[in-house]
């Protein structure tokens, strides 16, 4: 009786612990899945975005394939943030990438995206009865507000007006120009302007209003695999770290790739169009191509200097982590004025070598790790305002390129 007694015992401890593992395993599903469907709203996107084309406010190299033909396909979700829709995407025989901005976005604070708000009407400027020349100035002046008054801007703008023209019959229509103008809000459309003669930054391949198509990346992140969240949850960080640094190229490949890096943080410091600060360093940020060349996956958290320390001295705060946008670019807290300062603690160099310390060290050749830690560890140590310490900067930047690049040059990884 006793046995049967503690067989039953056991059997209930046995069920009831079963029964609570389906039960907080289908709570966590549940979760998960409301989060992914109130995130994913790309329908929502399409709807919007081609009501307003069929009324004529809006117009763009990707309409006609979105909105009629249906030849533009939005695939599998990536989005991270609600106001910011990211879906895999194919158009006829093309590859990309899918990015369409939703319309209510919360009002601007540093917790959330370093873009404007937008306004209640969307896609109302430039207004009917612009000129051409009109609608130049205006974007000459709102390149000028956002990085700065450069020399080559009046190229920039040719550039922009030239986009403008999606279906280059050489007129710019006004809904092409207030498809245009609602992208030159943002920081990876401007970025990609900015850079679009390096290999960097995935070009674009189309638009409607602000959705637009960037080029596919064929290999992202940077390191690690992507999981289903389902299974995602269940992994513990530690694990997960050790999981992404086992799945990455072979170390001459990751030599090119961080060179990569290394070039991007040179092409954004003191560029030919100002500055820009690297506020978001991590693997997820970017990804490469078949070739092993870098390329930025999200380049919201790319921001023009000169607008984030415009927007930064702004901020009320009562501790140095009150000053924090994105995920690094962090200032100080003037307790005096109880306002953060414009100035960043650590240059983009630094973020850069740390998020390839563990990335680039492991599997490294014995005859370069030594010389390799020493050079990273030096460069994650750089701190303060990169005005402050240029030479230093440019010592270090090209001390890492010069020695990942002798290392792989005389290979056919190069």
């Amino acid at each position: 009786t006793a046995r049967c007694a503690r067989f039953s015992y056991l059997h209930m401890k046995y069920l009831f612990f079963s029964w609570l593992a389906v039960l907080v395993g289908s709570w966590i599903v549940y979760v998960e899945y409301s989060s992914y469907t109130e995130l994913c709203r790309g329908h929502d996107c399409k709807i919007s975005i081609c009501d307003k084309y069929r009324k004529g406010v809006i117009d763009g190299s990707a309409c006609s394939s979105l909105c009629e033909k249906d030849t533009l396909y939005l695939g599998k979700c990536f989005t991270a943030k609600a106001n910011s829709q990211v879906y895999s995407g194919s158009w006829g025989d093309l590859e990309g990438v899918i990015k369409c901005q939703m319309e209510e976005v919360p009002h601007y604070d540093l917790g959330n995206e370093m873009e404007p708000k937008k306004e209640v009407v969307a896609f109302n400027k430039p207004i009917r009865g612009t000129s051409v020349e009109k609608f130049r100035e205006m974007i000459l002046n709102h390149l000028k507000a956002k990085v700065g008054d450069q020399a080559n801007l009046a190229n920039l703008a040719t550039q922009v007006l030239s986009i403008a023209d999606a279906n280059k019959d050489g007129h710019i229509s006004l809904p092409e120009a207030r498809s245009t103008w609602a992208l030159l809000q943002l920081n990876e459309f401007l970025l990609a302007l900015v850079l679009q003669d390096r290999e960097h930054t995935p070009k674009l391949l189309g638009f409607c209003g602000d959705l637009y198509v960037m080029e596919k990346v064929p290999h992202s992140p940077l390191f690690g695999i992507s999981l289903p969240w389902i299974i995602e949850v269940w992994i513990p960080t530690g694990l997960r770290r050790r999981m992404d640094q086992l799945f990455t190229p072979s170390w001459p490949h990751k030599a090119k790739i961080s060179i990569g890096l290394l070039e991007l943080v040179e092409d954004v410091f003191h560029g030919t169009f100002g500055s820009f600060l690297m506020c978001d360093v991590r693997a997820t940020s970017f990804g490469y191509n078949d070739r092993h060349d870098l390329k930025v996956m999200d380049a919201q958290y790319i921001v023009p200097e000169a607008i984030f320390q415009e927007d930064i001295r702004q901020q009320r705060c009562d501790v140095d982590e009150d000053c924090l946008y994105g995920a690094d670019c962090l200032t100080s807290c003037d307790l005096t004025k109880h306002r953060c300062t414009p100035e960043v603690t650590r240059p983009n160099l630094a973020k850069a070598c740390e998020a390839l310390k563990d990335y680039i060290l492991r599997g490294a050749p014995s005859d370069v790790r030594e010389e390799l830690e020493k050079q990273l560890y030096a460069c994650i140590a750089l701190k303060g305002s990169t005005e402050h310490m240029e030479i230093e900067h440019s010592l270090i930047l090209n001390n890492l390129k010069t020695l990942l690049w002798k290392k792989i040059s005389h290979t056919k990884d190069s």
